[in-house]
Protein backbone atom coordinates (compact mmCIF):
# COMPACT_ATOMS: atom_id res chain seq x y z
CA UNK A 1 0.00 0.00 0.00
CA UNK A 2 0.88 3.40 -0.91
CA UNK A 3 0.20 6.57 0.80
CA UNK A 4 -0.46 9.41 -1.79
CA UNK A 5 2.09 12.52 -0.82
CA UNK A 6 1.04 15.71 0.11
CA UNK A 7 0.94 18.44 -2.79
CA UNK A 8 1.49 21.30 -0.24
CA UNK A 9 3.52 22.21 2.63
CA UNK A 10 1.80 23.54 5.66
CA UNK A 11 3.53 26.97 4.24
CA UNK A 12 1.41 26.76 1.18
CA UNK A 13 4.72 25.93 -0.81
CA UNK A 14 4.44 23.18 -3.47
CA UNK A 15 6.31 20.42 -2.61
CA UNK A 16 8.46 18.68 -5.56
CA UNK A 17 7.84 15.93 -6.98
CA UNK A 18 9.37 13.09 -5.65
CA UNK A 19 8.67 10.50 -8.35
CA UNK A 20 8.14 11.08 -12.09
CA UNK A 21 9.69 12.44 -15.45
CA UNK A 22 12.50 14.68 -15.11
CA UNK A 23 10.65 18.04 -16.64
CA UNK A 24 8.36 17.57 -14.06
CA UNK A 25 10.12 17.18 -11.46
CA UNK A 26 13.07 20.29 -12.77
CA UNK A 27 9.81 22.52 -12.87
CA UNK A 28 8.63 21.53 -9.13
CA UNK A 29 11.95 21.99 -7.74
CA UNK A 30 12.35 25.08 -9.49
CA UNK A 31 8.78 26.47 -8.26
CA UNK A 32 9.12 25.43 -4.72
CA UNK A 33 12.44 27.43 -4.68
CA UNK A 34 10.66 30.77 -6.25
CA UNK A 35 7.79 30.36 -3.82
CA UNK A 36 10.45 30.11 -0.80
CA UNK A 37 11.78 33.30 -1.73
CA UNK A 38 8.30 34.93 -2.05
CA UNK A 39 7.49 33.38 1.29
CA UNK A 40 10.87 34.83 2.98
CA UNK A 41 9.33 38.00 2.19
CA UNK A 42 5.94 37.43 3.50
CA UNK A 43 4.30 40.18 5.82
CA UNK A 44 7.38 42.46 5.66
CA UNK A 45 7.01 46.39 5.06
CA UNK A 46 8.44 48.20 2.21
CA UNK A 47 11.27 49.49 4.26
CA UNK A 48 12.33 46.52 5.88
CA UNK A 49 12.58 44.53 2.44
CA UNK A 50 14.90 47.43 1.54
CA UNK A 51 17.16 46.76 4.87
CA UNK A 52 20.67 45.62 4.39
CA UNK A 53 20.56 43.28 7.70
CA UNK A 54 23.88 41.57 7.04
CA UNK A 55 26.00 43.63 7.26
CA UNK A 56 29.14 43.91 5.21
CA UNK A 57 26.61 42.61 2.50
CA UNK A 58 24.73 45.19 0.70
CA UNK A 59 22.21 42.34 -0.12
CA UNK A 60 18.24 43.46 0.67
CA UNK A 61 15.55 41.12 0.13
CA UNK A 62 13.80 43.64 -2.10
CA UNK A 63 17.30 43.42 -4.37
CA UNK A 64 16.90 39.63 -4.12
CA UNK A 65 13.29 39.54 -5.97
CA UNK A 66 14.59 41.91 -8.91
CA UNK A 67 17.56 40.30 -9.24
CA UNK A 68 15.13 37.31 -9.96
CA UNK A 69 12.98 38.70 -12.16
CA UNK A 70 16.28 39.90 -13.98
CA UNK A 71 17.42 36.47 -14.05
CA UNK A 72 13.98 35.36 -15.33
CA UNK A 73 14.34 37.21 -18.06
CA UNK A 74 17.97 36.86 -18.79
CA UNK A 75 17.66 32.85 -19.17
CA UNK A 76 14.50 31.75 -20.55
CA UNK A 77 13.50 34.70 -22.73
CA UNK A 78 17.27 35.78 -23.55
CA UNK A 79 19.11 32.73 -23.78
CA UNK A 80 16.22 29.98 -24.34
CA UNK A 81 13.37 31.83 -26.27
CA UNK A 82 16.71 33.99 -28.31
CA UNK A 83 14.64 37.19 -28.10
CA UNK A 84 16.32 40.61 -27.27
CA UNK A 85 14.37 42.45 -24.21
CA UNK A 86 15.68 45.05 -22.35
CA UNK A 87 16.45 44.77 -18.45
CA UNK A 88 13.29 44.52 -16.24
CA UNK A 89 14.08 47.66 -13.81
CA UNK A 90 15.86 49.76 -16.91
CA UNK A 91 19.68 50.06 -18.21
CA UNK A 92 22.20 50.74 -15.63
CA UNK A 93 20.04 48.11 -13.04
CA UNK A 94 20.89 44.67 -15.39
CA UNK A 95 21.60 42.94 -12.19
CA UNK A 96 18.34 44.38 -10.78
CA UNK A 97 19.85 44.91 -7.44
CA UNK A 98 19.52 48.86 -7.73
CA UNK A 99 17.02 50.02 -5.42
CA UNK A 100 14.28 53.05 -6.53
CA UNK A 101 12.52 55.00 -4.25
CA UNK A 102 9.39 54.68 -6.30
CA UNK A 103 9.31 51.32 -6.84
CA UNK A 104 8.58 49.00 -3.95
CA UNK A 105 8.24 45.33 -3.35
CA UNK A 106 4.26 45.12 -4.89
CA UNK A 107 5.51 46.47 -8.00
CA UNK A 108 8.74 44.24 -8.30
CA UNK A 109 6.71 41.23 -7.17
CA UNK A 110 4.47 41.62 -10.27
CA UNK A 111 7.62 41.98 -12.57
CA UNK A 112 8.89 39.16 -11.09
CA UNK A 113 5.84 37.02 -11.61
CA UNK A 114 5.16 38.39 -15.01
CA UNK A 115 8.76 37.12 -15.99
CA UNK A 116 7.75 33.77 -14.09
CA UNK A 117 4.88 33.94 -16.65
CA UNK A 118 6.54 34.95 -20.10
CA UNK A 119 9.61 32.31 -19.17
CA UNK A 120 6.75 29.71 -18.77
CA UNK A 121 5.47 30.30 -22.36
CA UNK A 122 8.99 30.62 -23.86
CA UNK A 123 9.76 27.26 -22.54
CA UNK A 124 6.53 25.71 -23.39
CA UNK A 125 6.79 23.31 -26.24
CA UNK A 126 10.00 22.90 -26.03
CA UNK A 127 12.37 19.85 -25.02
CA UNK A 128 14.69 19.67 -22.24
CA UNK A 129 17.29 19.15 -25.32
CA UNK A 130 16.70 22.24 -26.60
CA UNK A 131 19.28 25.09 -27.37
CA UNK A 132 19.95 28.21 -26.62
CA UNK A 133 22.60 30.65 -26.28
CA UNK A 134 24.26 32.38 -24.00
CA UNK A 135 23.75 36.39 -24.66
CA UNK A 136 26.59 38.47 -22.94
CA UNK A 137 29.39 38.10 -20.20
CA UNK A 138 32.36 35.89 -20.01
CA UNK A 139 29.91 32.95 -21.67
CA UNK A 140 28.53 34.84 -24.14
CA UNK A 141 27.61 32.37 -27.52
CA UNK A 142 28.43 29.16 -25.64
CA UNK A 143 25.08 26.66 -26.07
CA UNK A 144 23.01 25.55 -23.47
CA UNK A 145 20.31 23.41 -23.30
CA UNK A 146 16.78 24.01 -21.45
CA UNK A 147 17.95 20.86 -18.91
CA UNK A 148 20.83 23.07 -18.13
CA UNK A 149 19.06 26.54 -17.62
CA UNK A 150 16.53 24.91 -15.42
CA UNK A 151 19.12 23.01 -13.44
CA UNK A 152 20.93 26.56 -13.17
CA UNK A 153 17.81 28.51 -12.26
CA UNK A 154 17.58 26.26 -9.52
CA UNK A 155 20.86 26.87 -8.12
CA UNK A 156 20.53 30.37 -8.29
CA UNK A 157 17.71 30.22 -6.39
CA UNK A 158 18.55 27.67 -4.21
CA UNK A 159 21.66 30.10 -3.27
CA UNK A 160 19.72 33.33 -2.91
CA UNK A 161 17.09 31.86 -0.85
CA UNK A 162 19.98 30.76 1.07
CA UNK A 163 20.72 34.85 1.50
CA UNK A 164 17.02 35.21 1.97
CA UNK A 165 16.96 33.26 4.96
CA UNK A 166 19.92 35.37 6.37
CA UNK A 167 18.21 38.68 5.70
CA UNK A 168 14.81 37.71 7.26
CA UNK A 169 16.26 36.52 10.20
CA UNK A 170 18.37 39.57 10.93
CA UNK A 171 15.13 41.62 10.20
CA UNK A 172 12.56 40.23 12.56
CA UNK A 173 14.08 36.67 13.89
CA UNK A 174 11.88 34.31 11.39
CA UNK A 175 13.70 31.71 10.40
CA UNK A 176 13.02 28.58 8.87
CA UNK A 177 11.31 28.01 5.43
Amino acid sequence: MTTEAPTHLPDGRPIPLMTGGERPMLESWLDFHRATLELKCAGLEDAQLRLASAEPSGLTLLGLVQHLAECERNWFQRVVGGLDVPPVFGEGNETGYGLEPGRGVGEALVAWRREIARGREVCAGRGLESVGRIQGGAMAGVEVTLRWVLIHMIEEYARHNGHADILRECIDGVTGA
